[in-house]
């Protein structure tokens, strides 16, 4: 008999720590103090990835494999942090087929994201509703209204219009207040998730001035810390600048996308800043020298801004090149230079705090592929590059935790330009 309890003993630890996957690291509310990220009384940062396909796969309950899948690769290279869609309007997959109207099997393909994020102690950043046709995104909403009856000129009448504006504040409302069918804790008491986005790369291309964005942040803002006060939030800004800082334009490579890195992010209930990095997008056609060297600037222009004039963390939220028309070493050394850049801020006490590459597959999803995913055990210098990342974030983790505890950390803003 004592063999046989000793045996149940054994099986029910066992069980609870497969259920308990870095429990230690996902216990509180990440929250964001001065420059820096905090999460059980240390600083955060985090190396991460996007993946936003995580939902849509995880709505087929014999997909859910490739989920666990993929976290299990993230977090056994140091991966701690992931951004995905919590949208999808309108369309054959959707999550919300129209206003205020959802899918109840992708809300449990969301659902199991989440729950399975928390296992594997990797914390989420969800994003709301998107810029672009992908996935219903603006241009969904205002065919709602026009549906409706509504007068739009364009898809930038999704900042205007009060319909639409409804409809957005809507779907807010019940992505924040739905409740995990797996867990039974409601998405806004969830300490899973980091923060909530407003918007993937959001621009307002018809008021190049910034006024039609910032009013909306303002507004949607507000709205989102009315229903949940728990979470972080942040736009989804690329890092385009505005009126705000003229000097600072030059850097937007002659875009109009009315937005405005500085004005935009100061915005009081906006909790922390993001930036965005595609330099085979935003120069094509510039040799590896230029690109390099325009991602060296982007970024630490970026850190400079958010360290002096909005003091709030900062996160590079998407970052990428192809394949095509790079060779692995090639792409490596950019992938190198942002890492270089978070690391140096960091490591000073500066308001970087982390990055999270476009996008992360596993095995088996090669209907994903855009010529900037990774898969780990494709490129062993590529993993590499990322482990050592992770190691070095936690190694800084660490040693502020070291100085906090002996009472030997002055303020680590003093710390800028170690």
């Amino acid at each position: 008999m004592r063999n046989w309890g000793l045996l149940l003993l054994v099986l029910f630890l066992f069980d609870q720590h497969e259920k308990n996957i870095q429990v230690s690291a996902d216990n509180e509310f990440i929250e964001s103090n001065g420059v820096h990220f905090m999460l059980n009384g240390s600083y955060y940062y985090a190396n991460g990835f996007n993946a936003y396909w995580l939902m849509v796969v995880a709505s087929d309950p014999s997909q859910r494999n490739k989920i666990s899948s993929v976290f299990q690769e993230a977090v056994s290279n140091g991966l701690t942090l992931s951004r995905t869609w919590a949208f999808s309007d309108g369309g054959s997959q959707s999550l919300q087929f129209s206003p205020g109207v959802y899918n109840e099997q992708m809300f449990q393909g969301l659902d199991f994201v989440i729950y399975e994020a928390g296992r594997y102690g990797i914390k989420l950043i969800l994003s709301l509703v998107n810029n672009y046709n992908d996935f219903g995104g603006k241009n969904q909403y205002v065919n709602w209204a026009r549906d409706q009856g509504q007068t739009i000129s364009s898809d930038d009448d999704f900042f205007t219009n009060s319909l639409v504006k409804g409809f957005y504040k809507n779907h807010i409302n019940t992505v924040l207040n739905r409740r995990n069918s797996i867990t039974g804790i409601s998405y806004k008491d969830d300490y899973t998730i980091m923060a909530w986005e407003l918007m993937n790369e959001a621009r307002c291309t018809s008021d190049p001035s910034g006024n039609t964005l910032q009013a909306w942040i303002t507004e949607m803002a507000s709205y989102v810390k009315s229903v949940d006060t728990k979470h972080l939030l942040e736009v989804g800004l690329e890092g385009f600048y505005g009126e705000s800082a003229p000097t600072d334009k030059q850097f937007n490579l002659t875009v109009k996308l009315g937005t405005d890195f500085i004005a935009n992010n100061q915005i009081p209930s906006i909790d922390f800043a993001t930036i965005h990095l595609y330099p085979d997008q935003w120069m094509p056609g510039s040799d590896e020298e230029t690109q390099q060297a325009f991602s060296d600037n982007w970024i630490n222009t970026h850190i400079q801004d958010t360290q002096t004039i909005l003091q709030k963390p900062l996160l590079v939220t998407e970052f990428g090149w192809k394949k095509t028309g790079f060779d692995t070493k090639t792409r490596e050394k950019l992938l190198g230079t942002v890492y270089s850049d978070i690391y140096l801020s960091a490591s000073c006490g500066g308001v970087a705090a982390g990055s999270m590459f476009w996008q992360l597959l596993a095995e088996g999803l090669d209907s994903y592929r855009d010529g900037y995913e990774v898969v780990f055990n494709e490129s062993r210098t590529t993993d590499s590059l990322i482990s050592e990342q992770s190691q070095k974030l936690i190694g800084i983790r660490d040693m502020y935790a070291r100085r906090r505890h002996k009472k030997e950390n002055e303020t680590m803003n003093n710390e800028v330009g170690c």
